[in-house]
């Protein structure tokens, strides 16, 4: 077996599709996402009041500035609060953006939230970025459909946590529990 596993090919050749999906070198952009841009559709994101956070892989060196989400073909109704945050591995929060309480989501539209404070990842690794949206209609975000874990220290894709969140973010993500849909987001 070969560094590369069983696996014969050309990685660059490989996983030469992926240069298609539009992003922008990140060497020119600062730019991390959890999901490839094809493949995607209309996901739900969490019940109101219910934070959805979702895995991505930073690296030492990154300084995450904001989180980005886009909503799909529902548009949020009736928003009351609209946060995002960054938290660490462990489910610990490092910042959250500004309340953007009842500006409108329009379908098909990203939204930028500003964490509070840049973030300097000092370690590669797993963190998580969520979202809380309180609203009589939840914006449907963009995203993709995950596994369930299967092997032991695997962690889930996506999953929900807390209730009645408004303004501020959890210190802790408490009781996660794991959620098929994956919504995309992206760090700058």
């Amino acid at each position: 077996m070969t560094l590369l596993g069983t696996f014969k090919g050309n990685p660059r050749n490989d996983l030469g599709w992926l240069n298609s999906a539009g992003r922008p070198d990140p060497d020119v952009t600062f730019h991390r996402a959890n999901l490839p841009r094809v493949g995607l559709d209309d996901v739900p994101a969490a019940a109101t009041g219910v934070m959805c956070s979702v895995a991505i892989y930073l690296q030492d060196g990154d300084l995450v500035s904001n989180l980005t989400f886009i909503s799909a073909g529902t548009a949020g109704g009736t928003l009351t609060n609209q946060i995002a945050a960054l938290y660490n591995g462990a489910g610990a929060l490092m910042a959250q953006s500004a309340d953007k309480t009842s500006e409108a989501w329009a379908a098909d539209t990203a939204k930028v939230f500003a964490l509070a404070a840049a973030q300097r990842i000092t370690k590669s690794g797993i963190y998580y970025a969520a979202l809380a949206v309180a609203a009589s209609t939840v914006p449907t975000l963009v995203g993709s459909l995950g596994a369930k874990p299967a092997l032991a220290g695997e962690g889930n894709l996506a999953q929900t946590s807390g209730s009645g969140i408004g303004a501020t973010a959890p210190a802790t993500i408490v009781t996660p529990a794991y959620k098929r849909h994956v919504p995309l987001v992206i760090a700058t």
